[in-house]
């Protein structure tokens, strides 16, 4: 009797949840609905490529290769058109300098559609902060990218490269092509550990390696993501073998911010480590959010240090590793601008044993190759932001304030109303000259305005120094069996790595 007493209620238990299940579900549906009626209204006024019934343009975009795809249809649609990622997300696409003004000049935050994945992994940082905490954190974190700040980082920026290209020479003398991209990567988060955490030159141990390898990861799953509209559902991804395989990560990395901030406190209640960290040559990025204090002498939470740790890591590695590979890429596909650069740094090198602050100034033609590079193979092709207000474009037409904006900035340095002939490598769009008469907004490798990348400053010099030690070591050609796949992933990676013939220049050439 007692049995199937508690036999029923359970069916009747499991038919109340199922019940609650469907009603909540129907609930979550009728709300998409909605919201896809407003998002779909918003942009009313922008005819767009069709749309998948179920997919919207995902599965197009992955099928035929995103990037150039919707550079096909910016030559199709003039400035803007909307973008699905399935039938619930959609954005405004653009890719017009004036169209890019009337939105990046404002400080409208991130699209919370996009942005809200990140959380999980890198909390909430400077990357996805909004108004009076996104202002308090940039003006605390500004310091750190200070120019007296940077310029002894020249020298650590030098002694990582200087690991990796000793390890190309070994490679070189195989004679065959190799993939660069997990070497620069690996050199970059090298790099990273020494201005952030002021790791030694010992090169990353197992726990920085783990680190590495679980944000290479997260930046793979993260992309999945975002062109997965089924995987948009935390409770759903959260259930699968990616989601569950994203927390694992999370962990790996949040496990190493926490102990390296812990130790960096349990050492500066040292009196002597504290002096001795004082009166260091540069100080690291982890001792400037340490220090530091707004006006009412407030300083950065645990939860916030480590959200701008994690947030500067996955932004300061990956983009890096994206534009120096890509570089070497441009180089080796066109010789003639790589011997000049090499014939420029050489000059300004000449008989020192490396290079210093105030010479990075000089290198005019290496800087202007690197922009070219920036402009054809953006380190970040694709960010996102939600207008806090409607916004009126110059052709007259306008969104109203919750719309949701795709800055497409691998199609906008492609337009070919901003950029003659814009597939040619032609580092003389970057002249002076030139540069003074193009539109502001028509490059953005940095994204731009008020909530521009605060590191770039840090990320050119990085770039100027590694890629003239490289140019000063190697010969850099194409293996046409191998040439790379574009590939977005978060950053513009390639599908089939980055694969480059490296002729060792002899041993004065490398100082």
């Amino acid at each position: 009797m007692v049995p199937s007493f508690l036999s029923l209620r359970l069916s009747c238990l499991g038919l109340w949840a199922s019940g609650l299940i469907l009603v909540l579900g129907f609930l979550k549906l009728i709300r998409l609905l909605l919201r896809r009626q407003r998002l779909a209204k918003a942009m009313g006024n922008f005819p767009g490529p069709p749309t998948h019934w179920l997919f919207g343009h995902a599965l197009e975009i992955q099928q035929t290769g995103g990037l150039d795809k919707v550079v096909s249809w910016a030559h199709q649609f003039p400035y803007a058109h909307p973008l699905w990622f399935g039938q619930f997300i959609g954005f405004l696409n653009i890719y017009e300098p004036d169209y890019a003004k009337a939105v990046y000049s404002r400080g409208d935050p991130k699209a919370p559609d996009v942005y809200d994945f990140f959380l999980q992994w890198i909390g909430r940082g400077l990357l996805v902060l909004e108004g009076p905490k996104w202002f308090q954190h940039r003006k605390l974190l500004t310091p750190g990218f200070h120019y007296d700040v940077l310029k002894p980082y020249v020298a650590l920026f030098a002694e990582s490269a200087r690991v990796m290209l000793d390890k190309w020479e070994e490679k070189a003398q195989e004679g065959k092509s190799f993939d660069i991209f997990c070497d620069v990567g690996h050199m970059a988060l090298n790099t990273l550990m020494k201005c952030t955490f002021g790791r030694g030159d010992t090169g990353l141990g197992h726990r920085d390696s783990s680190y590495y390898l679980a944000v290479s990861d997260l930046t793979l799953l993260m992309q999945q993501r975002l062109v997965s509209f089924h995987y948009h559902n935390d409770f759903i991804y959260w259930l699968t073998p990616h989601g569950r395989r994203f927390l694992r990560a999370c962990q790996v990395a949040h496990d190493h911010t926490d102990q390296v901030i812990k130790e960096r406190k349990a050492a500066l209640q040292d009196e002597k480590v504290r002096k001795k960290i004082q009166n260091r040559r540069h100080l690291d990025f982890l001792d400037i959010l340490l220090g530091a204090r707004d006006e009412d002498d407030s300083k950065l939470s645990d939860a916030d240090l480590r959200a701008e740790v994690d947030t500067f890591m996955f932004e300061g590695h990956d983009t890096t590793t994206s534009g120096i590979s890509w570089f070497l890429y441009c180089m080796a596909l066109y010789p003639e601008h790589q011997h000049r650069c090499r014939e420029e740094v050489r000059e300004i090198l000449g008989d020192q044993d490396s290079f210093q602050w105030d010479d990075l100034g000089k290198m005019t033609y290496l800087t202007m190759c690197i922009k070219e590079s920036f402009r054809l193979y953006p380190p970040v092709p694709q960010v996102y932001r939600q207008l806090s207000k409607p916004v009126t474009f110059v052709d007259g037409r306008s969104l109203p304030a919750g719309s949701l904006i795709s800055m497409h900035i691998y199609a906008l340095h492609r337009n070919s109303a901003v950029w003659p002939d814009p597939e040619v490598f032609d580092p003389l769009r970057f002249s002076t000259e030139n540069a003074s008469k193009r539109h502001p907004f028509a490059f953005m490798p940095f994204s731009a305005g008020p909530r521009n990348c605060i590191g770039q400053q840090f990320a050119m010099s990085e770039m100027k120094v590694v890629t003239a030690m490289c140019l000063l070591r190697f010969e850099f050609s194409l293996d046409p069996s191998r040439l790379p796949i574009k590939m977005l992933q978060l950053v513009l990676r390639s599908k089939n790595g980055i694969h480059l013939h490296l002729k060792p220049l002899g041993p004065g050439s490398g100082k």
